[in-house]
């Protein structure tokens, strides 16, 4: 089976996900969420890699129908999220009514959304304003939405929040020690929380690194650093990937389970690091094939991407994350087209 028949297939499950299962709706396209986002940017850039214009229809029919509701989704750092694939439709379409959408979502985004300490964008969502506290999620869910926005409506102010938003997390989260990154931060209480070395929170910024470098084409004093960074914990990835070519949900602790949606974003941004020259092929090529070839091992007959740990929010010890359930989502496959788009490069 080819990748694009692959993503074909990984696609129609979602497609037809109800969101009746026990991931609280994690597996359903019928919501203006975080995973919702993330499944809708791997689409997007599956479409962008196939051309297959059918999947840009089913896209815009998504965003039809969500913009078309009466009820508003919530403004929190999660539901940024599908910002990023609007932006890029409106980039193609030139639509009034998406950038009505994009911009009322960036006015909120710089200036009313809650702030931390030196101008952090507090990672609040529907449940909690998480008071002072900084997530590795955010980088993904909101900061990639305005480096895009800035380069699609020539506001280099918005790369500009984009990148101070990467270093300040590098600031606070990268541990410098290992190279890895921790969940989260709390200016208030000042700390790590758990500690947690959690795989799919250093995912989202293997992957959001080199799609911002991607979006932005920048190679300035902010970027160097990001990939400095970057660099420091992909050494540090490389060292804990397991023979299978997964990593576990707590990427330092083999006790804990293997997790195939974090792996899948670190195939990504390591195969995508590479094409970039942000890698030597020679040393990384092993890794990101290892990882992809389990990642693909992972989907089932139905094409649902299988291993996936559910929505996480911040543990304060570590068997919180141990004991987060395992089961289908949104984002596992959308982070799963991510990976299957580099691969389809080379097909």
């Amino acid at each position: 089976m080819s990748y694009k028949e692959t993503a074909d297939r990984v696609l129609g499950m979602l497609k037809h996900a109800d969101g009746n299962d026990p991931s609280n709706g994690h597996l359903t396209m019928n919501n203006w969420e975080w995973p919702t986002g993330v499944a809708l940017y791997g689409i997007y850039k599956t479409y962008r890699q196939s051309g297959d214009t059918a999947i840009l229809d089913y896209l815009t029919g998504w965003y039809d129908d969500m913009l078309g509701r009466d009820e508003k989704p919530h403004r929190n750092v999660n539901t940024v999220a599908p910002l990023l694939t609007l932006t890029c439709l409106y980039d193609e379409t030139r639509r009034q009514d998406y950038l009505t959408e994009i911009e009322s979502w960036l006015t909120w985004v710089m200036d009313e959304m809650p702030r931390t300490e030196f101008g952090g964008l507090q990672h609040c969502t529907v449940w909690n304003k998480h008071y002072q506290q900084l997530w590795c999620d955010t980088l993904f869910m909101t900061c990639l939405f305005l480096a895009k926005a800035g380069v699609v409506l020539d506001r280099p102010q918005l790369i500009d929040e984009a990148e101070y938003q990467f270093l300040l997390h590098i600031r606070y989260l990268q541990d410098k020690i290992t190279g890895l990154f921790y969940h989260g931060w709390t200016f208030d209480r000042r700390h790590n929380f758990a500690n947690a070395f959690w795989a799919r929170g250093n995912a989202w910024f293997t992957a959001a690194a080199v799609e911002l470098y991607d979006i932005t084409g920048r190679n300035n004093a902010a970027m160097r650093l990001i990939h400095s960074a970057w660099q420091d914990q992909v050494d540090a990835l490389w060292k804990y990937q397991r023979v299978n070519g997964l990593f576990t949900t707590l990427i330092d602790d083999e006790s804990s389970y293997c997790e195939t949606s974090a792996t899948a974003a670190i195939a990504y941004g390591i195969l995508k690091g590479i094409r970039m020259n942000w890698l030597p092929e020679e040393k990384y090529h092993e890794m990101g094939t290892l990882s992809a070839n389990a990642v693909l091992a992972q989907i089932d007959d139905t094409g649902a991407v299988q291993g996936v740990s559910g929505g996480t929010g911040m543990g304060h010890n570590l068997q919180h994350y141990r004991d987060i359930i395992v089961t289908p989502t949104a984002y596992g496959q959308g982070l799963t087209f991510l990976m299957l788009t580099e691969l389809m490069i080379s097909e």
